[in-house]
């Protein structure tokens, strides 16, 4: 249950009279109504209000059944939305309010004669009246349409229909915006609870059904007359307050909680992913074996590889130079690796190389049938489409280059540093990607998920201004934990395993 969820049900349960024990001495709510009923006699007699033709009277029958009477006399049966305790009683909105309309139409300025509240205005129930705007209106409109204390506004239209707001204080004179409806109580006393119903799921239920309009919901002033509203005695009324701001409080510590919550369970596959990843580049995922090929024979593997790609002027004499980094080493991002691993570096274990840009000013670099990779296509996982081609012209005038299938890439620019993929095709890249076709036997997805573990360390590294980047030199040079290349496969299967279960999690 969310916390909006448990203030709902809260309300409804108010307005149910379940929220507290009624009281025999209380004064029943049908004293309350009579007064009401006297005052806006009143009210009418003075020449302050019109009286409602429409007005009408709930009563309960014998039968226990809740009727409605009319003003020509006749009497029909009505469906009340939930029972209530005896001494409550269910009413319309337009019996206990003395005029239910419109606001006032006019432009916001900076300088008038009266405040104009709009919906805007209106946040969390509360209202920051120095920042309300003002209008000009005219004296003789302004005693129908300043707002004093115990007004409630309702917005009418628009995707705010149905919001509300208890005037409590005004610091300056005041009228409201043209798209809200003001309900006044006959007696002020009423207004917190009607503005209490107004929180609860009822009133949002009641509020669909009168609601009209397809593309944008609204709801008029005589419709908005109608709502069905449960009045409790006015002792019972003090106690609902009273229980309901002491749970506040409760509500408030359950959000935190909630919240915090949330957050864990948001967080937690990805933390989930990233201590698999760290147990795994540490050799702590799968079990070694003392039968693997030494790590030693592989490394050689990759040496001889390399000369041959030299030889064959696939790769630059620098290349080949060879550096091991040895257990221990304070740039060593996994020193604890098992005594069958050698730590080198990225650079020994594959063919490194960044992208480059076609110019764009010239036409015939583009459109062709070469994929042509920026670092927004990247998905962390295998890239199998890519919205942009170059032609092959571009691949012979152009610095760009061919990346071929299985080649792991990362992202060197901005917000996407560290963000990987595989190739599933040749591919050429931008300047911003960084291509690595590993040496066999190196495995690329044991590649992959090394720099997925140590993401943030790119991220944290990287240098400039606008555009913070990781360079291709800090790639090659950073430290690579590697063991014999079974275990590189059984890592790699455990860390899909593990991976295929967390996306299992529920959301």
């Amino acid at each position: 249950m969310t916390p909006e969820q448990l203030k709902a049900s809260i309300l409804q349960r108010a307005m149910e009279g379940k929220l507290v024990s009624q009281d025999p001495d209380d004064e029943p709510a049908s004293e309350l109504l009579k007064r009401i009923k006297a005052e806006k006699e009143k009210l009418i007699k003075e020449g302050k209000i019109k009286r409602d033709k429409n007005e009408t009277e709930i009563f309960r029958g014998d039968d226990g059944l809740h009727y409605e009477k009319f003003a020509d006399g006749t009497v029909k049966q009505v469906d009340v939305p939930f029972e209530i305790p005896e001494s409550w009683e269910w009413v319309r909105l337009s019996t206990i309010s003395s005029k239910i309309h419109y606001g006032y139409t006019a432009s916001a300025k900076e300088v008038g004669n009266a405040k104009l509240l709009r919906i805007t205005d209106i946040q969390n129930n509360q209202v920051n009246w120095e920042t309300v705007p003002y209008c000009d209106i005219s004296l003789d409109k302004l005693p129908n349409m300043q707002v004093v204390k115990n007004d409630i506004l309702i917005a009418r239209t628009g995707g705010t229909i149905g919001k509300s707001f208890l005037i409590q204080n005004v610091t300056e004179v005041a009228v409201f915006a043209s798209y809200l409806i003001r309900v006044q109580m006959v007696v002020g006393n009423v207004s917190d609870f009607v503005k209490t119903f107004i929180e609860s799921p009822n009133y949002w239920v009641q509020l669909q059904e009168m609601s009209m309009g397809t593309g944008q919901p609204n709801v008029n002033a005589t419709n908005l007359s109608t709502l069905l509203i449960p009045v409790a005695p006015i002792a019972e009324q003090e106690r609902i307050f009273s229980r309901i701001d002491e749970l506040e409080r409760n509500i408030q510590q359950y959000s935190d909680i909630y919240q915090a919550l949330e957050k864990l369970n948001k967080e937690f596959p990805e933390k989930l992913r990233k201590s698999i990843l760290q147990y795994a580049m540490q050799g702590k995922l799968v079990p070694q074996n003392p039968n693997d090929e030494p790590v030693e024979v592989l490394l050689e593997k990759i040496r001889q590889e390399k000369q041959k790609l030299y030889e064959e002027g696939k790769l630059k004499k620098k290349d080949l130079e060879e550096s091991i980094i040895y257990k221990g080493d304070d740039n060593s991002y996994y020193e604890n690796i098992p005594e069958t691993w050698v730590s080198t570096t990225l650079g020994n274990i594959g063919v490194w190389g960044a992208g480059a840009t076609p110019s764009r000013s010239n036409p015939k670099y583009y459109g062709g049938s070469i994929p042509w990779l920026k670092t927004g296509d990247l998905t962390d996982g295998y890239i199998t489409e890519i919205p942009e081609y170059i032609t092959e012209l571009a691949l012979e005038k152009t610095s760009v280059k061919l990346n071929p299938t299985n080649s792991v890439l990362i992202a060197m620019y901005g917000a996407t540093i560290g963000k990987l993929g595989i190739l599933t095709f040749p591919v050429a890249t931008n300047q911003a990607c960084c291509a690595c076709q590993p040496i066999p036997p190196v495995n690329n997805w044991f590649l992959f998920y090394y720099l997925m573990s140590i993401r943030r360390h790119f991220i944290d590294s990287a240098e400039g201004g606008a555009q913070p980047n990781i360079s291709r030199i800090k790639i090659v040079n950073t430290p690579f934990p590697m063991p014999s290349y079974t275990e590189q496969a059984r890592i790699v299967s455990q860390v899909e395993k593990s991976f295929d279960l967390i996306n299992l999690l529920p959301e």
